[in-house]
């Protein structure tokens, strides 16, 4: 009964934050005109695509408008500096608790700091739809901007900590759920055939599965410990080293589709002559578009390859077991073989990735149902992998707590 009520607290406070979290959004900044800002925005495809992760955070111009995002981009910024800075590298691997700690803290500057920035950024981008923009309302609207990036990263590890699943993972997973029914509305007024909607489910169902696929697949190296040696030379395949297809997750497209938002926004307010020509023949040729986003997919997906696996702590921590790859020499060979089958894995993952990315497109040139992006591959892939993730912590947490009330 007390592991149930343990579980039970874990929920509701999960649950209380997202819900405070949710609320912040739609608490506006005032001297903002929204009628008039929200009719100039609804064809920005950059701040749709942001909207995605802060759950219209971006529209309404919100307390919480900023969301996670600093938070993440500060991490992916301090995961970076850990592979260039060698103190930072050191801190995080031989420090333990302490260490962890302290990269924690430096994550936070940055949110800080990255928060701050982009506060900046949209005091200035809304001048056209304040009522008085002055000084005064720069201050206040870079303040509570900052501040409310701030809560939702203490309020995402508060559920880390002591909720249940990630807190960062959620809240992004919960930002993606509130724009479902408005899709779904959309995408209703639009569908008066029958076939066109056994289509689209079809099809949603397709996604799902190879979602599932990409987010599940793994590679298992086996392992043979030097105590195998000599018995029988008989394998245990319960040891073995699990390599994921997908090892970037998420990231990668989420990235590749940013990258490209930008540089089309970007083109298309700058305005000058070479820009046109490069948004009309290039950016704006299917060709070429997708060409590049595809090598955009497959290039991130290398890079965040290398920052989750490091082939060379691998084979290092396999030589202090005591362990090996059968039939591969420790060291070098090791590394070379490793590096060779991630590499692998990394491009049909970034395939499969960029498969999926275009099935939101392809229903879209079979239906002409607009804005069906909205449910598209990067808002799938999170909810499967956060839905994935969060199952397998309750259900290691279960576990845990009655291999505990066994032993006592």
């Amino acid at each position: 009964m007390e592991n149930n009520n343990r579980l039970l607290n874990k929920i509701f406070i999960t649950l209380i934050i997202l819900l405070v979290c949710r609320l912040g959004i739609f608490i506006p900044i005032p001297g903002i005109n929204h009628d008039e800002f929200n009719q100039n925005i609804q064809n920005n495809g950059l701040l749709n695509f942001l909207n995605i992760f802060s759950g219209g955070g971006f529209s309404t111009i919100g307390i919480f408008a900023l969301g996670i995002i600093p938070y993440i981009n500060s991490s992916i910024i301090t995961q970076l500096l850990i592979k260039i800075i060698p103190n930072l590298e050191k801190l995080q691997k031989e420090e333990g608790e302490i260490g962890r700690q302290k990269i924690s803290e430096i994550t936070r500057y940055f949110t800080i700091l990255w928060a701050f920035i982009q506060s900046i950024s949209i005091a200035f981008w809304i001048k056209p739809y304040t009522f008085n923009w002055n000084n005064y309302f720069i201050v206040d609207c870079i303040i509570t901007l900052t501040t409310g990036s701030v809560i939702i990263m203490w309020f995402s590890e508060i559920i880390t900590e002591y909720g249940l699943g990630n807190g960062s993972s959620l809240l992004i997973f919960q930002n993606i759920i509130s724009n479902i029914p408005k899709n779904l509305l959309s995408y209703g007024n639009n569908i008066n055939n029958l076939k066109i909607f056994v289509f689209i489910s079809s099809f949603m169902v397709i996604i799902l599965m190879i979602s599932i696929l990409i987010q599940e697949s793994k590679r298992k190296i086996n392992i043979i410990s030097s105590k195998q040696i000599g018995k029988l030379n008989i394998l245990n395949t319960q040891n073995y080293i699990p390599l994921k297809i997908n090892q970037g997750g998420v990231m990668p497209i989420v990235f590749a589709s940013a990258a490209m938002s930008i540089i089309t926004y970007s083109l298309s307010i700058i305005g000058k002559q070479y820009s046109s020509i490069i948004l009309e023949n290039i950016i704006n040729n299917k060709f070429f578009y997708l060409t590049f986003y595809s090598i955009l997919i497959i290039i991130f997906s290398y890079f965040y390859s290398s920052i989750i696996l490091n082939t060379k702590d691998i084979a290092k921590n396999l030589k202090k077991m005591g362990a090996s790859i059968p039939n591969i020499r420790p060291g070098s060979e090791t590394i070379v073989y490793l590096d060779k089958i991630i590499n692998k894995l990394t491009f049909i993952g970034a395939i499969f990735l960029f498969i999926i990315a275009q099935l939101p497109y392809i229903i879209f040139s079979i239906t002409k149902i607009k804005n069906f992006q909205g449910l598209g591959a990067t808002s799938l892939l999170i909810l499967v992998s956060v839905s994935i993730d969060t199952a397998k912590q309750i259900q290691t947490y279960i576990i845990s707590e009655q291999y505990d009330s066994m032993i006592e």
